[in-house]
């Protein structure tokens, strides 16, 4: 993937011909990737990810069971005090 930092915007010559031909170009600045340039019409990238499905994750963990954590913390803090 093509990278420009900062500075090299300002010549946009060499960005047009990446942006043409498809490339998804890096912005960076200071050696760190700051952005991220992509032609608009580039549909396949400007899809949103796919979240895990969470629910499906916390139920093969925990099962069926309900975890109330302000419970278990007051119920933690009381013992605590004595």
């Amino acid at each position: 993937m093509p990278t420009v930092n900062i500075r090299q915007l300002r010549d946009t010559r060499q960005l047009e011909k990446w942006l043409e031909a498809g490339e998804t170009v890096e912005l960076r600045k200071h050696g760190r990737v700051f952005g991220i340039i992509i032609r608009p019409n580039d549909k396949k990238q400007l899809q949103p990810a796919e979240w895990p499905d969470f629910a499906a994750r916390r139920r093969a963990i925990f099962g069926d069971r309900v975890l109330n954590a302000v419970d278990d913390l007051i119920r933690d803090r009381e013992e605590s005090r004595h």
